[in-house]
């Protein structure tokens, strides 16, 4: 089996994020995940604090797997980040027909580009389908509950980072 590719901001990683992490894990012998950085952003978590994130997260849903993903942060191109880490697979998690023409344009592009990669979408659960990274960043800021939205260790570092 191939090492696969799982890019995203994961600021904050969602019940989404770890629906298709956890359907990677099923496909690919390895799952490098990669966090993009984005200079021009401020995110709510550091890089560290995203990857920490991800660890747990995964320990919690499947301690077994925990050790079979890495991961790193990338800032050029996704099909330059995947091939510098050895990937054949690039997933993409769908949640509905949006993301499908969206992620449609985006596979047919890096097929352009990097043909030994080949694009990979996993739909998300029923539950975790209207969940979007910004979504959760706003309800939470605004003092809303977003504990149905992601995992625990998520749940706790936002309660952290907002001292609510």
């Amino acid at each position: 089996m191939a090492t696969a590719f799982y890019p995203g901001s994961f600021d904050p990683m969602t019940n989404g994020h770890l629906d298709v992490l956890l359907q990677a894990l099923q496909v690919a012998e390895k799952v490098v995940v990669a966090i993009g950085i984005h200079p021009g952003k401020t995110p709510m978590f550091s890089f560290e604090e995203r990857a920490d994130l991800i660890r747990a997260s995964l320990a919690e849903a499947l301690p077994a797997k925990a050790g079979d993903i890495d991961i790193v942060s990338f800032d050029n191109l996704v099909v330059d980040a995947a091939r510098a880490y050895g990937a054949r697979l690039l997933i993409r998690g769908l949640r509905d027909g949006t993301d499908l023409d969206y992620e449609m344009q985006m596979a047919g592009m890096n097929r352009q580009m990097a043909p030994d990669l080949q694009t990979v979408f996993l739909p998300a659960g029923v539950a975790s389908r209207p969940i979007t990274a910004t979504l959760v960043r706003q309800i939470a800021s605004m003092g809303g509950d977003v504990g149905a939205f992601v995992p625990t260790p998520v749940l706790n570092a936002m309660k952290n980072k907002l001292n609510r």
